[in-house]
């Protein structure tokens, strides 16, 4: 019989919780099974009471066993009396060493040794001792490196980072609160688009915020990039890779190289646009695999086209800037055209980049990685153009980007991340009110432990390359970088699952470090199921939260929007709600009854969600923003200025609802057998399709 108390010490010691407070306040123990499986996921054996204390006392030997820290993280305003200053260094008793840290810029900064005394340890039958450093004072923001060295020989180093202690683009916003409006890129297409919405339809819509509505940005859905070849994942937030962009968005004539193809080659592409241009008319579900298999059609001729002299020059360039990243990613790409899903050679010869076999192989397909990493540098022009619109149009920050939770668990990013991404494990989340069977994302989390090791260059590089062409970044989920709801792959149930811990400053303090240096706003999306320190954390560090007002709510009621965080976007709905006049019409208690997705009797959801929105418009009452017996449209207006009330320095207004729509974008706990989840395109509530040319019509519903 296991030693269950143990075992959860074991749990502890690697941050997996044995226990954990639900969306009702109640507290619920993690299931042994649960524990085993997570534990395994992190490569910890539990097989045996024997495993578990051998697992306890290697847990207490790891830091002894290496000189340094796999990394460092502190704040740029650290100061030698700060514990999180301190750098823990191994090295054989008796053995004299020093720390120095090698800054980006060539300078080098001698470390501080610390006069505290710890006793040596015996490690692998060998005297082990412990001196202790501070990170020097005033060190710039950015990678550094820390490195070791010894009266013995020895020299070893670790990655130091040095992040903002505040993000400054956060205090440059407390001047006034700005509007912006809230859109799936996808969904929102203009008379040129290819049935699907692409990066010149958001150039064109920041444009017309920015310009005729007095927007300051414009937040879209994740633009990661899918499968290299339909069919491709319809949710946004199921990439195969978070680092990479969706060559779906492509504008084709927005190519410099397209007005060069042969005549006969130009003609065909015409053609080919004049026929999908007929679905911008229609609001029949999107066919993202026809507007891509035509796209990709048009890419490969415009591939071939020569390039100038400095458009190869730049194309090289960006190639270069984005490294082995991009390289990795094209080739991946370029195998799936081999290999199909199933071929054993993903689990063998193709396991990961730096097999023997991959590397033959990046040279007989030299000419496909080359097509695949040209479309991320089309996307990466394009994705410039739009936000340098956005600031010819008055948006002061511009297009925001999402970040999604995760990756798909076959993709190109756990292909090429390795074991940075935890196996027999998924990410989800716990059930709560609104989603009363939990959610399961299917995507494979980082695992903590490893992403210190690699010096957290991967999470690094994603952020660089997602806030290239932004002017800000929405984190969504931002809870999972304190912590994510594990599921074993073996899981009955999304509920069957537990919490692992991350190290949050680090993860946080990095995030702020990349957008600090892209001159980007941080938006967290912090609904949902999370400790109150939370929040105060984001807030310290500049990172703006997220209020939507249909959730704000105590044991009291709704929440005044008075009351609402200053350092926060603040909206009406979100895309996992109808819009608004949907929302005022109950129809998701509708359409979560017809899917089966209720836990309780339809009739008594209906009854106690007619009373928490009556409450929340009581609130608009009292405020004398919302009259008895007004259209939706109206109540939709006094909703959005009611929010405006708050101190929030953002609002965020629903596409949505500045047109009239009713359909929800996505039905969380669905699959697309269930809903039609983002395959939606913008209607108005007579249910004709909107473009991007009729939202200068289109009510911006904020004063």
């Amino acid at each position: 019989m296991t030693n269950i108390e143990r075992l959860r010490h074991l749990a502890g010691l690697h941050g997996v919780a044995t226990s954990y407070e639900g969306w009702d306040k109640a507290r619920r123990d993690v299931h042994e099974s649960t524990l085993r499986s997570v534990l395994g996921a992190l490569d910890v054996s539990t097989d045996s009471d024997d495993d578990i204390e051998l697992a306890i006392s290697a847990h207490a030997d790891a830091p002894w066993r290496r000189t340094l820290p796999p990394v460092v993280v502190v704040t740029s305003d650290v100061t030698s009396a700060d514990e999180s200053s301190r750098v823990r260094v191994h090295v054989p008793h008796g053995t004299a060493v020093t720390v120095t840290v090698e800054v980006e810029d060539g300078t080098t900064r001698d470390a501080e040794q610390m006069d505290v005394w710890v006793d040596p340890r015996e490690v692998d039958g060998a005297l082990v001792g412990r001196a202790t450093f501070a990170v020097p004072e005033g060190l710039p923001l950015g990678w550094h490196t820390l490195r070791a060295r010894g009266d013995d020989g020895l020299d070893e180093s670790c990655t130091l980072v040095v992040t903002p202690a505040r993000l400054s683009t956060t205090r440059a916003l407390s001047d006034r609160q700005r509007w912006g409006v809230l859109a799936q890129l996808y969904s929102i297409r203009s008379a040129q688009s290819w049935g699907i919405g692409d990066f010149a339809d958001l150039s064109d819509m920041a444009s017309i915020l920015g310009a005729d509505h007095g927007a300051d940005y414009v937040l879209v859905n994740p633009l990661h990039a899918a499968a290299p070849r339909p069919p491709i994942e319809a949710s946004p937030y199921l990439p195969t890779t978070r680092r990479f962009f969706n060559p779906l968005y492509i504008r084709i004539e927005n190519i410099r190289e397209t007005a060069m193809l042969p005549r006969d080659k130009y003609a065909r592409i015409r053609d080919t646009a004049r026929r999908l241009h007929r679905a911008n008319s229609r609001t029949d579900d999107l066919d993202r695999d026809k507007s891509f298999r035509a796209k990709l059609r048009a890419l490969e001729a415009i591939f071939l086209v020569p390039r100038s002299a400095s458009r190869q020059a730049a194309f090289d360039e960006f190639r270069e800037a984005e490294g082995i990243g991009l390289r990795n990613f094209a080739t991946w790409c370029a195998l799936t055209e081999k290999l199909s899903p199933g071929d054993p050679r993903w689990h063998d010869k193709a396991v990961g980049p730096g097999t023997p076999w991959v590397r033959r192989q990046q040279e007989k397909l030299a000419h496909r990685i080359e097509f695949f990493s040209w479309l991320q540098w089309i996307c990466d022009e394009q994705l410039a153009e739009a936000q340098a619109t956005a600031h010819r149009a008055g948006m002061e920050i511009g297009v925001v980007h999402d970040l999604a939770v995760g990756v798909q668990l076959s993709g190109a990013d756990a292909w090429s991340l390795g074991s940075a991404l935890a196996d027999g494990v998924t990410v989800g989340a716990p059930p709560d009110d609104f989603n009363q069977q939990g959610q399961q994302w299917n995507q494979p989390p980082w695992r903590p432990d490893r992403l210190a090791e690699l010096g957290y260059a991967p999470y690094r590089d994603m952020l660089r390359t997602v806030l290239k062409h932004a002017g800000g970044l929405r984190v969504d989920h931002i809870l999972g970088l304190f912590r994510l709801w594990w599921i074993p792959t073996d899981a009955d149930s999304p509920a069957d699952g537990t919490y692992v811990t991350y190290d949050h400053e680090a993860l946080i303090g990095i995030l702020a470090l990349e957008a600090e240096l892209a001159g980007a706003v941080v938006i967290g999306e912090d609904l949902g199921v999370f400790e109150p320190v939370v929040q105060d954390y984001l807030a310290e560090r500049g990172v703006l939260g997220t209020s939507i007002l249909w959730f704000e709510r105590d044991e009291d009621g709704p929440i005044a929007p008075e009351k609402y965080r200053e350092l926060c976007l603040s909206s009406v709905t979100t895309h996992d709600l109808p819009p608004t006049a949907g929302y005022l019409a109950g129809e998701h208690i509708d359409l979560r009854s017809r899917l089966g997705l209720l836990e309780r009797d339809v009739e008594d959801e209906r009854e106690q969600d007619e009373a928490q929105r009556e409450e929340v418009l009581d609130l608009a009452r009292e405020r004398g923003l919302l009259a008895d017996d007004v259209d939706t449209g109206e109540t939709v207006s006094a909703l959005y200025r009611l929010i405006q009330r708050s101190p929030s320095l953002l609002i965020g207004v629903a596409l949505v609802d500045m047109v009239g729509e009713h359909r929800i974008q996505n039905q969380p706990g669905t699959d697309e057998t269930q809903y039609e989840n983002w395959r939606i395109p913008l209607a108005d509530g007579a249910g004709r399709a909107v473009r991007v040319e009729d939202l200068r019509r289109a009510d911006p519903l904020v004063e």
